[in-house]
């Protein structure tokens, strides 16, 4: 790991940590996006509206417009009490507040009349009285509401019992309510609070509390208190968690398990607004008595009554995105335990969303760091796939709200903020290096560089290395005869063509000079099988040459041919960035390049084009070679044994190549036991040498001169190297 990839990884997951305290202290704009989500969900997949014995009685216009404005007299609703109880109504609950007496009862209005009889205003009607009659000994319900004035508490009709610690101090708050007219909330069978979103500032109902405590009691809501009296039961079942004090799980109201969140409220789980819910008040209250069919649907429902007038301002924003009228989501309350289909957020959500994003975040930092942006970015996006869809899966299988969003949104800006290092940093550096090292190396090399860890370390590096210096051959009078022009254009052709052999043989150009290039393998990585690339590189050249001068690509003329000397060998050199700091290059420098250089220059003495040293041949026992003799070079106390490459493996292979290489054998033996012989075989050799190839007659018309060069030759009782 370098260490600009150190530093990335501390920041990624310095970021990753922010995150995750950042999703630990929740925040309300995470929350209001985790809500939106919810919604969202809601909105694909609404509740069903199915066939349930709940209905409103709706105060709606058409009611207004044939009994006059809100509030009504209270003896209207008191018949409108006993038609809906004598038609069978298992419950019925007022979503209305009852604090203030009726200003149009006959008595109230009488009592504000200058100089009427005290006796006759005892005999004129009271409504509240009618109402209160009205509704004593039937299962009606009442609603109070909150309000932060005054430390009114209404009487609770109904006990609570618990499993595990009273967990009073869960629901919401309850500081005071809005009285109600003490006869009606004798008389009432159930009292509960008609708020929907208490100390909540959002406009869209999602929870309903269905319980509020003061510390000391707790209040049902209107919704549950109307389901407890349509069954008859006294008494709330609450289950807290054994390990969690003040942690609700669940309600049970008679027959049915509401399960709630810790609070104590429910997830509404919203289905669209239907107009089969609502019945006009005004149908209820007819002259002319109530239809059949308006009957039919009364009987044994939970009756909620309430206004969908907008004049009257109890409309509310479901999850859905629709305006209902608030009566409704007490409804809908209702409708939803009946039917079974709940909404939970279980207490594990929130550990799992957090590690999520811990564990999404640290996987991206890797992935970006060490592997690739892309790669990064489609991980990611798998992830996100299968976040949305496990999410998604929950939601519509088993009613569980798991947030996807806050991970991904988190993991997204992990994944920039990583990419974004890396290509100011860490791919600045791999730029750096492909810069230094793109004119040099090959891409297959280079990619390896910039993916392998320490694979280039600048400054000086001992490595086994096999050089090559290349020559063109009679270059100063070539030179004396062209323009320097075009002079520069003949050494940009050749030394194009001839370069490019290096780098796709894995190679590294490591600098021209002049007419002649200067290369090496083994460096800045490891090359496999280094000598034997060297010497492909070699023998492509010889190719590339010839085909450069059979289609005159230097505009010399095909009577003259362009030669060139190759020098290879391998040995022990120093390899790295040499020069200054603000300006270096990446060269070899010892006794290795030296030999290289000095094997090039013995070329000319004997008259091949490629030669390589000892330490290379032996590393070639598939290549064609023939033993070129021990020559001193330049510098060099010793001589140096070499070798001519003829070909690569398929001349090897030939039975050309095979008589060839045992008549030079026959020829080198002649030499050294210095027999007359060498005449005889010489001869032999320069036909057999035109029959495989032209390049070897120079090679046999200096090898009669050089015959010192194959006596005395160090190591030549060494078999271990066999020419070819």
């Amino acid at each position: 790991m370098t260490r600009a990839q150190q530093i990335g990884v501390i920041i990624g997951l310095a970021i990753v940590a922010s995150f995750t305290v950042l999703r630990v202290s929740d925040p309300p704009l995470l929350q209001q996006i985790r809500d939106l989500t919810f919604d969202e969900y809601q909105r694909i997949s609404p509740r069903l509206v199915e066939p349930t014995p709940v209905r409103v009685v709706d105060i709606d216009e058409a009611s207004l417009k044939e009994f006059g404005q809100w509030p009504w007299p209270r003896d209207r609703l008191a018949l409108l009490v006993q038609r809906l109880s004598d038609l069978g109504a298992a419950a019925i609950a007022f979503d209305v507040l009852f604090a203030e007496p009726d200003r149009l009862s006959p008595r109230t209005v009488m009592r504000d009349v200058a100089g009427v009889d005290p006796a006759l205003l005892s005999r004129l009607p009271d409504n509240d009285e009618l109402f209160a009659e009205a509704i004593a000994g039937r299962p009606v319900v009442l609603g109070f509401g909150l309000t932060t004035e005054g430390n009114y508490r209404p009487p609770v009709k109904a006990g609570f019992a618990f499993t595990g610690e009273n967990p009073v101090n869960a629901p919401p708050r309850l500081d005071a309510a809005t009285p109600v007219r003490p006869q009606l909330q004798m008389n009432a069978a159930g009292l509960g609070h008609i708020s929907l979103n208490p100390g909540n500032s959002s406009a869209v109902v999602r929870k309903v509390p269905l319980f509020l405590s003061d510390g000391e009691q707790l209040y049902p809501n209107l919704a549950i208190e109307a389901l407890r009296v349509a069954q008859g039961a006294s008494t709330y079942l609450l289950a807290a968690a054994p390990d969690a004090p003040d942690t609700l799980t669940s309600a049970k109201v008679g027959e049915f398990v509401v399960p709630v969140t810790a609070s104590g409220e429910l997830w509404l789980y919203t289905s669209p607004d239907a107009a089969e819910r609502y019945i006009s008040a005004a149908k209820i209250l007819a002259p002319q008595g109530v239809a059949p069919e308006i009957a039919a649907l009364i009987e044994g429902s939970i009756i909620f009554v309430g206004t969908s007038s907008a004049g009257l301002q109890d409309i509310r924003t479901t999850a859905l995105g629709q305006n209902v009228p608030g009566v409704s989501m007490h409804a809908q309350t209702v409708e939803q335990i009946l039917t079974g289909h709940f909404l939970s957020r279980p207490d594990w959500a929130d550990g799992m969303e957090i590690l999520a994003i811990a564990v999404l975040g640290t996987i991206l930092v890797v992935l970006t760091t060490f592997v690739s942006p892309a790669v990064a970015l489609a991980c990611g996006l798998c992830l996100t796939a299968l976040a949305l869809a496990a999410s998604w899966f929950a939601f519509s299988t088993w009613g569980l709200l798991l947030d996807p969003l806050a991970p991904i949104i988190a993991g997204s800006i992990i994944h920039f903020a990583a990419t974004s290092f890396r290509i100011l940093v860490i791919n600045r550096e791999r730029r750096e290096v492909r810069r230094a090292f793109g004119q040099y190396l090959s891409p297959s090399l280079l990619y390896r560089i910039e993916h392998t860890r320490n694979a280039l370390r600048l400054g000086g590096d001992d490595r086994e290395l096999t050089m090559m210096f290349v020559d063109v051959r009679g270059f100063t009078e070539l030179s004396e005869r062209l323009q320097p022009a075009e002079v520069v254009r003949f050494l940009n052709t050749l030394l194009d063509a001839l370069s490019r052999h290096v780098t796709a043989n894995e190679g590294t150009l490591d600098k021209f000079i002049g007419d002649s290039i200067m290369a090496f393998w083994n460096a800045p990585v490891d090359v496999s099988n280094h000598p034997a690339k060297a010497v492909r590189a070699a023998l492509a050249m010889r190719e590339t040459l010839a085909s450069l001068n059979a289609t005159d690509a230097f505009g010399f003329g095909k009577d003259y041919q362009v030669g060139i000397g190759i020098g290879i060998h391998t040995g022990l050199a120093c390899v790295g960035n040499m020069g200054a700091e603000t300006r270096f290059n990446y060269s070899a420098v010892g006794d290795a390049v030296n030999v290289a250089a000095r094997i090039e220059s013995a070329c000319k003495e004997v008259g091949f084009d490629i030669l390589v040293s000892e330490n290379t041949a032996s590393e070639l026992p598939h290549f064609a070679l023939l033993d070129a003799g021990a020559l001193g070079l330049k510098g060099k106390s010793n001589r140096a044994r070499l070798y001519a490459v003829i070909g690569g493996e398929q001349v090897r292979r030939s039975s050309e190549f095979a008589e060839m290489q045992q008549l030079h054998q026959e020829l080198v033996d002649a030499f050294r036991r210095r027999s007359t012989d060498s005449r005889k075989l010489l001869s032999l050799a320069k036909l057999k040498a035109q029959a495989l190839t032209a390049a070897l007659s120079p090679f046999y018309d200096r090898i009669a001169r050089r015959a010192d060069h194959f006596r005395d030759i160090p190591g030549s009782d060494d078999d271990s190297i066999r020419t070819g």
